[in-house]
């Protein structure tokens, strides 16, 4: 398989997708924050001192995804159709952060989705760390893509 982010020098760059078609595209990533119980509770009860985590986490995710470009660098601007965070849990310590990113275009939307889980789960933890330090992040990880030459993909414990 060739490397397509390397110049003729070996250096970094931004794939050119002139050529490529345009196709409907989607991604969904998911995320896991494991903490305690009690903070998983007060979470979902709405008695976090900052505010509604799950309200502000949205949000952050929903910036971080239109903004992926600005944060890793070889990324291309891409106008997003659609971004959706959603959230569950184990009803015990682990929160899920599911995100799904939509877009029409030659590039598809993966670091996007990622994107928006991580910064939402950033922001879980920025709301709690006055309760718990030790909140952990991840594993996070690309769930399925649609569209583009690369075809679809599922990631395999998604079936």
């Amino acid at each position: 398989m060739e490397l397509t982010h390397f110049n003729e020098q070996g250096r970094a760059r931004m794939v050119d997708v002139s050529d490529k078609e345009v196709t409907s595209r989607t991604a969904i990533a998911r995320t896991t924050v494991t903490m305690y119980a009690d903070t998983l509770s007060r979470i979902k009860a709405g008695t976090i001192g900052k505010g509604d985590v799950l309200a502000v986490a949205q949000v952050a995710g929903v910036m971080a995804a239109k903004n992926t470009s600005n944060w890793i660098p070889m990324c291309h601007p891409l106008p997003l159709t659609g971004i959706n965070l959603a959230f569950s849990d184990n009803g015990e310590n682990e929160l899920y952060i599911e995100g799904t990113v939509k877009t029409t275009g030659k590039t598809g939307v993966e670091m996007e989705a990622l994107t928006a889980v991580s910064a939402a789960a950033l922001t879980v933890y920025d709301m709690c760390k006055a309760l718990q330090k030790d909140i952990v992040i991840g594993p996070t990880h690309l769930v399925s893509k649609t569209g583009g030459k690369s075809g679809d993909y599922k990631h395999s414990s998604s079936n």
